[in-house]
C-alpha cells in the first residue's frame, strides 16, 4: 500500500464587519476573517494538506485571487472540488487531525458540526476527522485578535 502525509497550513486577517466561517460552521463574533473567498481558515487548510500530500502544489495555485470566479466562494466547494481531484487519482482517505488558532471566540461548541460538515465533503466517517482548538495565549497575532490560523495533516492511501 502506497501512503501520502500532506500538511496545510492558513492565516487571514481578522476585521470587523466580516463573517466568521471555520470547518464551514459560520461562528457569530465581532469579527471575520478577510479574503477572496468566504476566507474559511480550516477548509484552505485541508485543502493544502490534500494538496501537499500529492505535491499538487497549494490551493493558491488551484483556485488563484487573481480570478474573480472565486470571490467570495464557499471554501465547501474549494475543499469539494480539492477531494474529487485527490479521488480522481484513485487515493482514499486515511484521516485528518487539524488545530485552529484563535483567541475568541471558544469553538468547542463548534467542533461537532465542524467535524460533520468535513466529514460529508470527504465522503467518510466523522471519526476520522479530528478538529482542535487553541488560543495563543494572548501572544501574535492571534493573541492580539488580529488573524486567525489553522494547521492540517491529512494522510492518504492508495
Amino acid at each position: 500500500m502506497d501512503i501520502r502525509i500532506g500538511n496545510g497550513y492558513d492565516v487571514h486577517r481578522l476585521e470587523v464587519g466580516e463573517e466568521l466561517w471555520i470547518g464551514g460552521v459560520l461562528f457569530p463574533h465581532s469579527k471575520g476573517a478577510v479574503g477572496h473567498s468566504d476566507a474559511d481558515v480550516l477548509l484552505h487548510a485541508i485543502c493544502d494538506a490534500l494538496l501537499g500530500a500529492l505535491a499538487l502544489r497549494d490551493i493558491g495555485y488551484h483556485f488563484p485571487d487573481t480570478d474573480p470566479s472565486y470571490k467570495g466562494v464557499d471554501s465547501k466547494e474549494l475543499l469539494a472540488t480539492t477531494w474529487n481531484k485527490v479521488e480522481s487519482m484513485g487515493w482514499s482517505f486515511g484521516n485528518l487531525d487539524t488545530v485552529v488558532c484563535l483567541q475568541t471566540p471558544k469553538l468547542s461548541e463548534g467542533i461537532d458540526e465542524m467535524r460533520g460538515v468535513i466529514a460529508r465533503i470527504l465522503s467518510v466517517d466523522k471519526e476520522k476527522v479530528s478538529i482542535k482548538a487553541t488560543t495563543t495565549e494572548k501572544l501574535g497575532f492571534v493573541g492580539t485578535q488580529d488573524g486567525i490560523s489553522a494547521h492540517a495533516v491529512v494522510l492518504l492511501k492508495k
